[in-house]
This record gives C-alpha cells, sequence and structure tokens, in this order.
C-alpha cells in the first residue's frame, strides 16, 4: 500500500486526508499548531466563558464539496439549515429593513417580486448583473456595474466584500460570478443559508479528525514540516526538525498549507502574495436573541452578524484599515452597530476582537493568474488550500474543495517506482 503524506490539517488537509483514505493510501497527517483546523476552528474564550469561532462563516445550499464532506465525516446533524433561504438586511443610516428571498425552482424570477428583492430597487437594476456574471478575466466588479445604484450599494458590495475579503474595485470579478451563477441564479435551495450548530469545529474539524482515527490515519500535531527533498524529478524526503523521513517510490506528498509557507518548501512556486485581513468580534449578550441568525448591515462599520443563541459574532472584511484601531474603541463602534441591528439597548456587553491580518489572500485579477494548481512539475506533489486554482473564492468551500481535487489528482497519478 503506498503512502499518502498531507502537510498541514487545516480544512483543505483535511479534505484531503478523508479522501486519501478512502482511496486506500496509509495516510500521515502533519500540523505544525497544537491542534486541526487552521483558520476555521472553536475554542474557549475565557473573557466571555463560552465557546467561539474563530470568525464568522456561512455554508451554502450550493457548497457541494463542503456538504459531501460534512456527510462524510458524519457531521450532519452538526449543522443547520435555514429553509427556505432567506437574507435579511438593514440600512444603518435609513432604518430601512428588507430581505432577499429567492424563488424556489430553476428560473430565477425573484427581481420581478418587489417583496423578494432589494429596497429600493427595480426590475431593469438586475440587468446590470448579466454583466457581472459575464464577466471577463481581468475584470474587478465595480468594472461591471454602476456603483451609484442601491442595488451596488445594498447587494453587490456587501456580498462582494464577504466572498472575496477585497475591496470590490480591486476584487476579482470572475470567481464572485461563479458564486451567483451557482447560488442566486439556481433558486432558493442553492441559497439556503447552513450554520454550525455549535461551533465550526463541532461541525467541520473534530469529526473529520475522529473520521482519520477510525480510518487509521496517522496524526501528528505539533509537528512542522521545515523541508522537502527533491531528487531525481520527484519529492524524495520531507524533514521534520531536520530529521528525514523517506518519500517512498510510489508515495504521495499533498501540501495544504498557507501559500508563504508552500513557497519555502516548494522551489519556484507560483502564489498570491498579497493578503486582506478580516475582523472579528463577539459579544455575550445578557441573553439569547431570537430570530434569524443572520444579518447583513449597510452604512456602518459591522457587515454581517451572525446569532448562536446569546452570542453574536460580527464581521468585518477586507478591514486592513483597522488592523492598527485600538480594540477597546473598535469593539465599541462594533457593538453600536451590533446594538441597532437587533434593537438592543444598555452598555456593551463583554467582547471579544480578533484581528487576522492574513484572512485570505487579495484576490485580484492579477492574483487569480497566480493561483497554482493542484498538479506540480514533481509528479508525487500535489497543492491543496484555498489560494490554489479552484475557480472560486478563498472560503469554506473552496479550500474543501482544493483538499479533494488534490488527492484525486494524487490518486490519479501514474506515479512509476
Amino acid at each position: 500500500m503506498s503512502a499518502a503524506h498531507v502537510i498541514g490539517a487545516g480544512l483543505a488537509g483535511l479534505s484531503a486526508a478523508v479522501r486519501l483514505a478512502q482511496a486506500g493510501h496509509a495516510v500521515h497527517l502533519y500540523e505544525a499548531a497544537p491542534r486541526a483546523g487552521g483558520r476555521c476552528r472553536s475554542y474557549f474564550e475565557p473573557r466571555l466563558d463560552c465557546t467561539i469561532d474563530n470568525g464568522g462563516h456561512v455554508i451554502l445550499g450550493a457548497n457541494a464539496a463542503t456538504l459531501a464532506y460534512i456527510e462524510t465525516i458524519g457531521a450532519r446533524d452538526e449543522v443547520t439549515e435555514i429553509a427556505p433561504a432567506q437574507f435579511p438586511f438593514l440600512d444603518l443610516a435609513t432604518g430601512a429593513r428588507w430581505s432577499l428571498r429567492p424563488n424556489a425552482g430553476p428560473v430565477p424570477w425573484w427581481p420581478l417580486a418587489s417583496a423578494r428583492r432589494v429596497a429600493g430597487t427595480g426590475v431593469l437594476d438586475y440587468a446590470a448583473l448579466l454583466r457581472l456574471i459575464l464577466a471577463g478575466a481581468e475584470d474587478t466588479v465595480t468594472d461591471c456595474v454602476v456603483t451609484r445604484s442601491a442595488l451596488y450599494r445594498r447587494l453587490i458590495d456587501p456580498l462582494a466584500t464577504a466572498v472575496m475579503n477585497t475591496p470590490p474595485e480591486q476584487a476579482a470579478a470572475q470567481p464572485l460570478a461563479r458564486v451567483l451563477r451557482a447560488t442566486l441564479m439556481r433558486g432558493e435551495r442553492a441559497c439556503r443559508p447552513i450554520f454550525a450548530r455549535r461551533g465550526l469545529s463541532f461541525a467541520l474539524v473534530d469529526p473529520a479528525s475522529a473520521w482519520l482515527e477510525r480510518h487509521g490515519v496517522r496524526f501528528r500535531t505539533n509537528t512542522r514540516v521545515d523541508r522537502l527533498d527533491f531528487a531525481a524529478g520527484r519529492v524524495s524526503a520531507i524533514a521534520i526538525d531536520g530529521v528525514g523521513i523517506e518519500i517512498g517510490p510510489t508515495d504521495r506528498v499533498v501540501l495544504a498549507t498557507p501559500p508563504w509557507i508552500a513557497a519555502e518548501l516548494v522551489p519556484g512556486l507560483s502564489h498570491p502574495t498579497e493578503h486582506c485581513a478580516i475582523v472579528n468580534a463577539h459579544f455575550r449578550l445578557p441573553r439569547p436573541v431570537t430570530g434569524t441568525p443572520l444579518l447583513g448591515l449597510i452604512g456602518g462599520l459591522a457587515q454581517w452578524l451572525i446569532v448562536r443563541g446569546d452570542v453574536v459574532s460580527v464581521t468585518v472584511s477586507a478591514a486592513d484599515g483597522l488592523l492598527d484601531e485600538d480594540q477597546e474603541t473598535l469593539l465599541d463602534r462594533l457593538w453600536h452597530d451590533t446594538a441597532k441591528g437587533l434593537g438592543l439597548s444598555g452598555a456593551r456587553p463583554p467582547g471579544r476582537l480578533i484581528k487576522e491580518k492574513r484572512a485570505t489572500f487579495r484576490q485580484t485579477p492579477a492574483a487569480e493568474r497566480q493561483r497554482p494548481a493542484a498538479q506540480t512539475g514533481w509528479p508525487n506533489l500535489f497543492l491543496a488550500g484555498d489560494w490554489t486554482a479552484t475557480g472560486l473564492p478563498a472560503t469554506i468551500e473552496g479550500a474543501i474543495l482544493s483538499g479533494q481535487r488534490a488527492a484525486l489528482a494524487a490518486v490519479s497519478a501514474r506515479v512509476v517506482p
């Protein structure tokens, strides 16, 4: 039986390890951190006396790779689907509230119904989406739309910023267009928001680790691979703390690390080099909030709220300009928007702020050209990660899909002993 060495246990690495184990390989999984999950994980926060996620993430009904992964690892009970799909918004400047409600069925007629579309928009406004959906490789989001329109301000801007984690004037239009075609153009079921019921680790990480253990995968945490050795046109060894582990003639290596680490291990690797930040805040409320678990905010600092019981999580994407701001001041500003969105009053509750400086790569047209394929110039080395050439934005779906594709490429590769 040939071995597969997977380096990195974020969602891409976990996904790859699951597929490789299913294919019958003896899988070895290495993670530099004390636990799996990478940027998608839960942890206990003493200041809030509860478990929180490191960031706000939403899965959609169209995310076929993620849903298949969840089914495989036996975590379907850990996610909750909102049906029928609806996306509530509040314009903080005007107080206007509305819900975007895609219709069921394959024909997207929802823009024809005023109760389903964005407040302040007309039917003809949505013709502008065709230009975005048909975007070229060099187009940014704002190249394709009229930025003075209500549709841009109240839908395209917040959606593009969240999905691409890049300012819309810089963000590549094509990956966003693929998301739109798979969701808003495919009907209500494809748009259904799916949330981790207890947290990301409970739904996506811990069940995968348990599944891998049951299937004989050797998983080593606190283990950093610091070198790949190349000989005779292939990866011949990996080194951990300077100690080499031989890679057999028919063995495979899947590298599922962040791009800056992959670039240190693989000579001449093409990869995106610029990144964008995300700022997340979590507030522990005095009592649970009922109603919708998701709310989009327009015209403020906070962009999206995710409510789970008595914890509300706030996400600000493309947040480079907030990295140097004082944490308490930033928490106050985010709570101001959160309180208005949820109709709450009183003093700010306990909060926790998380700044991720390199949350995703900066998803520009130039960066799209730098994303490498799963297959490399070495027949036994494969790449996974949301920064690789999935055609999708850097999301949970992109990460899991990349791991599945890398595993498929590794299984299908002709590695001659």
